[in-house]
């Protein structure tokens, strides 16, 4: 997201240019007998399949849990935690570390997926852990960087867990008879990441874009504890629970998509922006990737790592907006603590824990003194300026507003089956942030999108008293791969447009829900195929037709 937040009344140039129904309804919750997890550190699980693919296979058919949503979260202090790392291959053991005023909990976790409808499996349960209120946040005067240093709680081992992306729900003893049956709750988010992407469709988590929005302790990358930008953390960690229900951004923005994904019954891998930056090899042989619905702020190597994929046939989609827009730097907690007066032998293995970036205050940055071009600022801007639409094909222009989605290419492949033509709108699906072709791209800003590329869906609307449009947009590479952008942020949500679910649709209905429901359906199953330009027609350019007379 941008700083207008912070700063309102108007776009400045580097912001402004910087199964159909059935589908969609397909994410309400079914009514299914759950199956009971056992206790202490032992999976729910058969034998192991003889390969991952099959593996995730086998999980789909399992039966779900559908009392895996949060009741009520209580006061801030009533159960909070967080996992020692962001994630774990299967069988690798992670820390937890909970701080509780009840003087018990338990945690579950849980799997999402389709499942049958209940959107979730417990593969795992913990016996009764005594509880403890531990210490209230850590400032690091510095970068005015909020940590929470807390004891490990418990060490949990994932054998047996299947990849995926996980919620680990904590349920505290306090809270019961405050109007509901069962004690506090928070989750924790963890993703079991795939070792191996070959042939898969990969959906790419987000956490660097989540910890940036994370005000638990009262800072983030947008304000400190008094509201204001100037206050903000030029650096936020990973060692502090997230706020609001402790998974607010992934529930949002990702879980949709893991579950249609699933009911699809594509071949699958999980990984984060975290680790495609520390592993060049992370997404050799992929099918597709899919950046979800808020991925916003990644590293120089993560964008490098899934520019070479694109260029050696791995298709992308980009199911938001302002995706790739944050140039960020990953440093192991080391570097924001006082120096160790531990011995070699005992100092951990540095992890990458905290997501730095300066933003407008990027010169303050004592790195740059020694790595003038990598400013931790937008892409676009200089140093080093390399605006984003070089890789999705759109350019973040601006926030907020709140548009109806237009259809230009009816007869597009990704709308194939939608029925809809030329001009059918659905309403408040573009929002609230948004993307756009931009063809004369002037200033800083300048990255002429990839050619040919086709916009799909036109858009107009007004932002901040301008009038713009949100553009989705489609183009290919030499090595065959399709590059499919949305250029709004709200398509993960019209994933449950309609339904009970989320609870912050915008005022979409069960129509928009089907319109994205199949549209995403399309191209996820065109793009796990392999490199779409050998299945699919090529774009047709026609940005300039577009926007000359704009």
């Amino acid at each position: 997201m941008n700083d207008d937040t912070q700063h309102p009344g108007g776009l400045g140039r580097r912001h402004f240019l910087a199964g159909a129904a059935a589908g969609a309804a397909g994410i309400t919750a079914a009514t299914l007998t759950a199956c009971d997890s056992p206790r202490g550190n032992k999976p729910d699980t058969t034998s192991a399949p003889t390969s991952a693919i099959e593996s995730i296979d086998r999980e789909r058919h399992r039966p779900g849990t559908p009392d895996w949503r949060i009741h009520a979260t209580g006061p801030p202090d009533a159960v909070q935690g967080f996992a020692d790392k962001v994630s774990v291959l299967p069988g690798e053991e992670f820390g937890l570390h909970v701080s509780t005023t009840a003087p018990g909990f338990r945690v579950s976790a849980y799997r999402i997926g389709w499942y049958g409808g209940a959107q979730a499996r417990r593969v795992w349960r913990s016996d009764r852990v005594a509880g403890r209120v531990q210490p209230g946040p850590r400032v690091i005067a510095a970068t005015r960087t909020v940590r929470a240093d807390w004891d490990r709680t418990l060490t949990v081992r994932t054998d047996g867990w299947p990849e995926g992306a996980y919620l680990l729900r904590l349920d505290a003893e306090n809270g019961h008879g405050q109007g509901h049956d069962h004690g506090y709750q928070r989750y924790v988010p963890l993703i079991v990441r795939s070792a191996s992407t070959r042939g898969r469709t990969v959906l790419m988590h987000a956490p660097a874009t989540w910890q940036a929005y994370n005000l638990w302790g009262g800072r983030s990358l947008y304000q400190g504890e008094d509201g204001a930008y100037r206050t903000r953390s030029l650096a936020v960690s990973f060692d502090r629970p997230y706020d609001k229900n402790g998974a607010d951004k992934f529930m949002v923005y990702e879980r949709a998509v893991v579950v249609l994904a699933e009911r699809l019954g594509l071949p699958l891998a999980y990984t984060t922006g975290i680790d495609v930056h520390a592993d060049p090899s992370a997404l050799k042989g992929a099918t597709a990737v899919v950046a979800l619905g808020h991925d916003e702020y990644w590293t120089p190597e993560q964008r490098r790592h899934v520019t070479r994929a694109r260029d050696a046939g791995t298709n992308l989609a980009f199911l938001g907006a302002n995706t790739c827009f944050r140039r960020v730097r990953l440093e192991d907690t080391a570097r924001h603590t006082a120096k160790t007066t531990a011995s070699p032998a005992t100092v951990p293995t540095p992890a990458l824990r905290t997501v730095v970036c300066y933003k407008t205050d990027y010169r303050d940055d004592p790195y740059l003194v020694d790595h003038r071009s990598m400013a931790t600022t937008d892409f676009r801007q200089p140093p080093g300026a390399d605006p984003e639409s070089s890789l999705t094909g759109v350019l973040y222009e601006g926030f907020p507003t709140d548009a109806p989605y237009v259809v230009h290419g009816a007869d597009h492949w990704v709308f194939d089956g939608t029925e809809v033509r030329r001009g059918d709108s659905f309403a408040h699906l573009v929002g609230v942030e948004y993307d756009r072709v931009t063809p004369e791209a002037p200033g800083p800003a300048s990255a002429p999108s990839p050619a040919p590329i086709e916009i799909v869906a036109h858009s107009p609307l007004v932002c901040n008293g301008r009038k713009s449009h949100s553009d989705s947009a489609y183009y290919t590479v030499p090595s065959g791969a399709g590059v499919f952008a949305t250029g709004t942020m709200r398509w993960v949500e019209g994933l449950m447009a309609g339904t009970r679910e989320n609870g912050r649709n915008h005022g979409m209905d069960a129509r928009t829900g089907a319109f994205v429901t199949r549209t995403t359906e399309n191209v996820l199953r065109a793009f796990a195929e392999g490199p779409a330009a050998r299945t699919r027609p090529a774009p047709r350019d026609n940005v300039h037709t577009l926007y000359t007379a704009w």
